[in-house]
């Protein structure tokens, strides 16, 4: 008999809402994730500790770990500190950085890792991936899925507004990273898991369409699902290709060419995004994204984020040498530096129009 459902590796709780981080020992004895209440936390160096300070008295059991950086040294330690405790799960307070080296941490000793952001930066705080920081630059390590996922809205609208802008950008870019997996579809047979592919679609079409803005919570709350969705997303695909495409290549492009100037990661594959619609001839598409990035304050040019149109050229000439293997609108045109530039100006004609 053949097998007619499949499981998916998802979280038990996502709790999105204002005030959720006061409920956070309750939902995770409700879920059976923590009874005892015996945890360790991993929080920053800096603004961990005001968060520390208002969750230690509904946290009395927790054990609390400072996280100086986001490198695998860091989350090592964190490893070999959590080691041998007995606790009942590790809980990554904070932003990226902070979440994906207690993924990493919480994979290595064997428990189960519950997530909670304080920022709407990118889509890693649900997915199946720590990116950590290593001697050769950045590396990518597969983890297990966060047990739970908790934001608290009035804990996001505290945060500087770039890094929902930064969430944005990542969550649109999702509409590119598609289509790029089915261009390799298309062209080279590479197999298409269509529940990952609606899941990170839906996500960036919810983002990209909703009418609000960072200032309001209907809005906050659909960033916050699709950012979830799309780390899910990579999750059910067992790889990151619902979400990192074309887009996501310039950003490592410009992320190794300028490490000292680069721009943040949703700003970066934005940008990235539009102009691979553009590539692909999707000039209407391209058009309807950069009018979106644009309303929510996000680059749409590359010297909006302090970039020359040569260095955007050299970055996108650049970008296939970052995902060996990856096969996107950059690998399928593949384009000579002066086929890039002539692209270049087209797509700022175009959307300047």
């Amino acid at each position: 008999m053949p097998v007619l459902t499949r499981l998916i590796p998802s979280p038990l709780v996502v709790d999105i809402r204002r005030g959720a981080m006061d409920d956070l020992a309750g939902v995770l004895h409700d879920q059976r994730i923590s009874t005892s209440g015996k945890l360790a936390v991993a929080i920053s160096d800096g603004s961990g500790r005001a968060l520390r300070e208002r969750l230690a008295p509904v946290l009395p059991g927790a054990d609390w770990y400072s996280v100086s950086d986001g490198t695998i040294d860091s989350a090592v330690r964190l490893a070999n500190g959590i080691k041998g405790n007995r606790y009942d799960a590790v809980v990554g307070l904070g932003g990226g950085k902070i979440i994906d080296v207690a993924k990493y941490a919480a994979a290595r000793v064997g428990l189960p890792m519950v997530a909670v952001a304080t920022n709407l930066s990118h889509d890693g705080l649900c997915s199946p991936v720590a990116t950590l920081d290593n001697d050769n630059g950045r590396g990518s390590y597969g983890v297990p899925t966060p047990i739970a996922v908790v934001i608290d809205l009035d804990v996001i609208r505290r945060a500087p507004a770039r890094y929902v802008r930064s969430g944005i950008g990542d969550a649109v870019s999702n509409i590119s990273c598609v289509a790029d997996w089915e261009l390799a579809q298309r062209v080279n047979g590479e197999e298409v898991d269509g529940l990952a592919a609606a899941m990170a679609r839906q996500a960036g079409e919810a983002v990209l369409r909703h009418p609000g803005g960072v200032a309001d919570d209907e809005f906050l709350t659909v960033l916050a699902e699709g950012l979830v969705l799309t780390g899910i997303s990579m999750a059910v695909a067992g790889d990151s290709r619902p979400a990192s495409g074309a887009c996501h290549e310039i950003n490592h492009a410009f992320d190794l060419l300028h490490p000292a100037r680069a721009a943040s990661h949703g700003e970066q594959v934005g940008l990235g995004a539009c102009f691979a619609m553009h590539l692909r001839g999707a000039h209407e598409q391209a058009q309807v994204m950069a009018t979106a990035l644009r309303r929510h304050g996000l680059p749409v040019l590359p010297r909006e984020i302090g970039f020359t149109v040569d260095e955007f050229v050299e970055a996108v000439d650049f970008a296939p040498q970052t995902r060996p293997g990856r096969f996107t609108i950059l690998e399928h045109l593949h384009l000579s530096t002066d086929q890039i530039r002539d692209a270049y100006a087209d797509y700022a004609k175009a959307i300047r129009s």
